[in-house]
């Protein structure tokens, strides 16, 4: 059993998720109002369908919709339009100890110009860690600095032509530029999961990364999708070469973002499908992930984005298990701004790790993000009355 000279912390407190106090003490009457009625809204499945395509049309004729997304969606979901509209954000989050993880949502990009500034954009974030325990981390998505159908043509194993070779080199070059900066400042970076048929060439990447700056310490990390039925013998490869080579591995382990559009393409294409039969098959395997890198901590740093209680729970008890300090640097916790505040800030009570991704960027710019977290909520079974029914107990609780 796996051990540690520094003692587990006995926190006078016991875990708990059902604790709305703790769960929304940074928010104010005026914000618990606003996500009462926002989580309602988006609770009306109808309204989440109808709502993008409105929207769209609205901003393209020129209604002045933008103030109200700015004030409802955006202001739950989105830190703020830049770096520094983040602050007032990070430093709530920070009073109840939860770190920032600020995320660059712009989205469907696909000019050489736009990958470089976008680029220049990720160091900024990784810049504004630097110095500042409120920002524990930070991320970005490859095809946020590469085309996507270049990524596609390179997982294909189709040759690529003298002009894609150059762009290849040049998305190279950006993703090294990041993580070459997360290492010169000690900032841990983490690279988001993206569809099946561009994957392997972002884990090729990650792995080469982690080989160049893992060597003392995991400051790369690459994002396992646990709802692939092939996620957990990739954990356990990548540690195996790990191993092997003298890194450590880095690992955020999630669910997955891309389900619909996964199943829709192998049914077009004729192929098997890598998302999993069952909820309850991709729920044994995000834990069993779980399970694997608490065994092996020592080499393996983790981030667990995870809304999930039982996951959450089972993480927590895991480092009880193996003696691990609650605030051990390889393991945190972590949920999206807006959402599942029950498990940050309670788990931050007790002394765990966490860090809340908090997108940001011009409010056109991020809706697509918007109405993602909007119909993922929906697709999540129980999400929205869970989310809507611990709103309603705070706002009992405080008479408002």
């Amino acid at each position: 059993m796996l051990t540690h000279n520094n003692p587990v912390p006995r926190v006078g407190k016991q875990l708990s998720f059902e604790n709305t106090e703790v769960a929304f003490r940074q928010t104010s009457n005026a914000d618990l109002k606003r996500a009462w009625w926002l989580f309602r809204m988006i609770n009306v499945n109808f309204l989440v369908k109808i709502g993008p395509p409105i929207t769209n049309f609205a901003l393209n004729i020129g209604l002045p919709v933008k103030g109200i997304i700015r004030a409802t969606i955006f202001k739950q979901f989105c830190g703020g339009e830049t770096i520094a509209g983040c602050d007032a954000t990070i430093a709530n989050l920070n009073k109840g100890g939860v770190g920032t993880i600020l995320d660059y949502s712009i989205e469907g990009e696909d000019e050489e110009a736009v990958f470089d500034e976008t680029c220049q954009e990720i160091i900024r974030t990784i810049n504004r860690a630097n110095g500042d325990k409120a920002i524990p981390l930070t991320v970005f998505k490859v095809t946020g600095v590469g085309r996507f159908a270049l990524l596609e043509k390179l997982d294909a194993k189709q040759a690529l032509n003298e002009t894609e070779q150059q762009e290849w080199t040049k998305v190279k070059a950006r993703v090294k530029a990041i993580c070459q900066k997360a290492y010169d400042l000690n900032i841990p970076v983490m690279i988001d999961a993206e569809e099946s048929w561009i994957q392997n060439t972002i884990d090729g990447l990650a792995l080469d990364m982690m080989r160049t700056f893992n060597r003392e310490k995991a400051l790369i990390y690459n994002t396992y999708q646990l709802y692939r039925h092939d996620k957990v013998s990739s954990l356990q490869h990548d540690y195996e070469i790990a191993q092997a080579e003298g890194f450590y591995l880095g690992a955020k382990l999630v669910r997955g973002a891309y389900m619909e559009k996964e199943r829709k393409r192998a049914a077009e294409n004729g192929y098997t499908s890598p998302i999993q039969p069952t909820k309850q098959a991709t729920d044994a395997d995000y834990n069993e992930a779980l399970k694997f890198c608490i065994a092996h901590i020592s080499k393996i740093a983790i981030v667990a984005g995870t809304h999930n209680e039982d996951s959450c729970r089972l993480l927590a008890n895991l480092l009880d298990e193996y003696q691990v300090n609650h605030n051990h640097p390889h393991v945190y916790f972590s949920q999206l701004l807006g959402m599942s505040d029950n498990l940050s800030f309670n788990l931050a009570d007790t002394q765990y790790n966490v860090a809340k991704y908090v997108p940001y960027g011009p409010v056109k710019a991020v809706l697509p993000y918007l109405f993602r977290r909007a119909e993922e909520n929906t697709a999540i079974a129980g999400q929205m009355s869970r989310e809507l029914g611990l709103i309603t107990r705070e706002k009992k609780r405080r008479g408002i």
